[in-house]
């Protein structure tokens, strides 16, 4: 992929104190990028369910306790559908249950990031998710 195409990037967070530090974040990672963002997990499967393929997110970040539907009960239905299987998913969250953790993975998530509570700190984490995952990592 092009480093100069522009990368769409879907925000699950259903708090708007992490919503604004990972949206900040993620526009100091200095990738041109398209950020959308779901309040819930039922909003973000809509938004998937009905993108067109030339619409949807080269990256999830994917919050793990969200309204509606879960963090992961929404990562389930990603890997169970062919046109959003590609798609990494990275679990943000504050949780550091060892169950979510494997429970997580186990469902087919990419990554699982805990969101330090630090503010400079969440903001570099959420960054360096950014950089590797829009800049580094391949994707189809």
């Amino acid at each position: 992929m092009d480093l100069l195409e522009v990368k769409r990037v879907l925000v699950v967070e259903d708090n708007p104190e992490d919503e604004k530090l990972t949206l900040r974040a993620l526009r100091a990672c200095d990738i041109p990028s398209e950020i959308l963002v779901a309040r819930d997990g039922d909003e973000a499967w809509q938004q998937l369910d009905q993108a067109h393929p030339t619409d949807l997110p080269h990256l999830i970040l994917l919050d793990l306790k969200l309204p509606k539907l879960s963090g992961l009960d929404l990562l389930k239905l990603v890997r169970a559908k062919d046109s959003l299987r590609h798609i990494p998913v990275i679990l943000l969250t504050s949780s550091n249950e060892e169950r979510d953790v494997s429970d997580s993975y186990s469902a087919g998530a990419n990554s699982y990031v805990q969101k330090p509570v630090d503010y400079d700190a969440f903001i570099e984490t959420v960054r360096q998710v950014g950089a590797y995952w829009l800049a580094c990592n391949e994707t189809l």
